[in-house]
């Protein structure tokens, strides 16, 4: 088994710090993970913080795998890399992970927004709509209380469909991302750049499968199930940002690509 490199063995005592720090001070997780950046709780650091961050106990298995991956792939990739460039291979597959993500909740809040254009809402009053904490909206008997957004509602004349697209839009908005998820795809990709023929063998899946098509299909797997808004260890809403998996191992697809291209000199990152 290779010995664990200098960057992956920082890599992840920032991760473990992080989680530790944050079952300690649970309302961390407000300020470290990735919020859409129109939501109330967007902070600039998010950007990078959320890549360190996992999900709170008794979800164990979260941090775990992405960490036995971080050291199982990352290790093998800095030995022929070198630490400078592993680490900017890293980041910049976290980057392109969190940018698709974005990118797709965009378009679905885009065409959320667009069902209910006819309601004539302010970009204020839009904003606070979205950002609403919708359960606090309501009575114990289900019915809306009167305030500032029922106010806004019943003067657009809202229906419920309406109101239905509202609050899905608030659910994409104020819905957020953590975890190294998508830099470890970026990793699993570029493994497999590196080493298509090389045998990978997974808990839950028992034979042995080359890395040129280990990737692939897992990566197709979770284009699928991000689409159909489902998970591949359980159903529907399980919270796994699908399209930033995906968008991390764009990232590392095309940087491979054009290091290759560009018969990429390591010299420069000594």
């Amino acid at each position: 088994m290779m010995n664990m490199t200098p960057v992956v063995k920082q890599l992840l005592i920032i991760n473990i710090i992080f989680f530790i720090g944050s079952q300690l001070v649970p309302v961390s997780y407000d300020y470290l993970m990735l919020y859409y950046p129109e939501s109330d709780h967007f902070r600039m650091w998010q950007i990078i913080t959320h890549m360190f961050m996992h999900a709170p106990l008794p979800n164990f298995a979260h941090i775990l795998f992405n960490m036995f991956a971080l050291y199982s792939f990352g290790s093998a990739l800095e030995h022929f890399w070198g630490g400078k460039k592993f680490l900017f291979f890293y980041i910049s597959c976290g980057l392109g992970a969190a940018l698709l993500h974005t990118g797709v909740n965009y378009l679905q809040l885009q065409s959320l927004l667009s069902s209910v254009s006819d309601l004539n809402l302010s970009k204020a009053d839009l904003h606070l709509i979205l950002n609403a904490d919708y359960q606090s909206l309501f009575d114990a008997n289900g019915k809306m209380m009167q305030g500032e957004i029922a106010t806004i509602l019943n003067n657009a004349h809202c229906t419920q469909e309406q109101f239905n697209a509202l609050v899905q839009a608030g659910g994409i908005m104020q819905s957020p991302v953590l975890g190294a998820s998508g830099a470890i795809y970026g990793l699993l990709t570029a493994f497999a750049f590196m080493f298509p023929n090389a045998q990978l063998a997974l808990l839950f899946i028992p034979v042995p499968i080359k890395a040129k098509y280990f990737v692939p299909g897992i990566l197709a797997i979770d284009l699928f199930l991000g689409f159909k808004g489902s998970s591949l260890f359980g159903s529907g809403g399980t919270g796994i940002a699908h399209f930033a998996h995906v968008g991390g191992a764009i990232a590392g697809f095309l940087m491979m690509l054009y290091w290759k291209k560009n018969q990429f000199n390591n010299n420069r990152w000594n």
